[in-house]
């Protein structure tokens, strides 16, 4: 049964303002006191770091509303399916993993978010940012959001070390206090925030990468990871093992 869920909460609000404030900040007076809007220079860097922000802004609000995906009604696993080589059973007693509160058998990597009140297919976690899951059907944007993240974030830290350094060596007497708490706030944001941001895109790349994740959510080339689409989710109630690539028995020569 799927839940009606609420798409603004706190910790929303509070990505979405820290995203409106290094976004002017980064621009209007990081690379405008700096290279200046009207220079190419400044004009190129705004554009540059405009597109990241957009592409970060909008993968965040898909990854919110798309639902993570729920279990089919249908499904009921067959343990005699020679599409299914394993099937994940309770560390208790050996049964079919079955939720007493949803009602129905879950497939590999699915599990009982407490949260959502429901069943999330391949849950990797329930993030409070998003106020939703991360699941089969929107991990990949939820990948490609942290990755166009850390991408404006090392590029607006990379402006910032750059005027403030020029800012030391001209020794502008011009820019008054405003800009100097500005630069300060937003690098007190900044710092913390690509290292967060960056350890958290490292380690879903090696999750990824070492099968702990939906690869099919990716898809088979890396070229493909930063486009917001999802072409190789595949069905979410099977995935590939290390037994699909074992012989099988009869198959074996005498």
């Amino acid at each position: 049964m799927l839940m009606k869920r609420n798409y603004v909460s706190l910790p929303i609000l509070v990505v979405l303002s820290a995203i409106g404030f290094l976004y002017y900040t980064t621009v209007f007076v990081v690379i405008d006191e700096w290279l200046g809007l009207s220079t190419s220079s400044g004009l190129l860097n705004a554009v540059v770091f405009t597109f990241l922000v957009i592409m970060s802004t909008v993968t965040y609000g898909i990854a919110i509303v798309r639902d993570p995906g729920h279990i089919p009604a249908s499904f009921v696993p067959e343990i005699e399916d020679a599409e299914s080589s394993i099937h994940e059973i309770k560390r208790k007693g050996g049964d079919l993993r079955y939720c007493q509160k949803c009602s129905h058998y879950k497939p590999p990597r699915a599990h009982h978010c407490r949260v959502c009140k429901r069943c999330i297919l391949r849950m990797d976690h329930h993030c409070v940012w998003l106020n939703n899951c991360v699941g089969h059907a929107n991990y990949k944007i939820f990948f490609v959001f942290v990755m166009y993240a850390v991408t404006a974030c090392i590029y607006a830290m990379v402006l910032l070390v750059g005027s403030a350094a020029h800012d030391v060596h001209s020794d502008n007497e011009q820019n008054g206090g405003s800009f100097k708490t500005s630069l300060i706030i937003c690098g007190v944001l900044l710092v913390p925030l690509t290292l967060a941001l960056s350890i958290l895109l490292g380690w879903h790349v090696y999750l990824t990468l070492h099968n702990k994740t939906t690869i099919e959510v990716l898809g088979p080339s890396i070229s493909c990871w930063i486009c917001p689409t999802s072409r190789h989710i595949g069905s979410g109630v099977r995935y590939r093992t290390s037994y699909d690539n074992t012989v099988p028995v009869s198959s074996m020569p005498r």
